[in-house]
């Protein structure tokens, strides 16, 4: 897991080759409860980072899924429009929300999982 990058907005990103795949924390999953929808990004959208990408609403609330990089949208997670409890379930790996192509290098105020970890127990 190591390889994870993290964003104080509660997204986690892991980059394999040119492409970040990208999604939303167990801590933020579980804060949410269970997820009953998710709106994804249109394949090819550019974003700028912290941009609003993504929506995920669960039985408590509706959030935001921003952007943890500028890029450029090119895979979504189809698998939760019919099943949005794989957020819950598998929240960094088969949870994952949608793929970017990164416009530059990684931000420099992605955390790794340590750094994330003791940023969550701080809120």
């Amino acid at each position: 897991m190591s390889d994870m990058k993290f964003s104080k907005d509660h997204e986690w990103l892991r980059l394999e080759g040119d492409i970040a795949t990208v999604g939303i924390t167990d801590h933020a999953q579980n804060a949410l409860g269970d997820v009953v929808f998710v709106d994804l990004p249109e394949i090819g959208r550019e974003v700028a980072q912290g941009e609003a990408i993504a929506v995920v609403e669960s039985v408590k609330a509706a959030s935001d899924v921003y952007a943890p990089l500028a890029g450029r949208v090119v895979e979504v997670n189809s698998a939760l429009v019919d099943n949005p409890a794989l957020i819950n379930s598998d929240p960094t790996a088969k949870g994952w929300f949608f793929r970017i192509e990164p416009s530059g290098a990684l931000p420099d105020d992605l955390m790794d999982e340590n750094a994330y970890a003791a940023f969550v127990e701080t809120l």
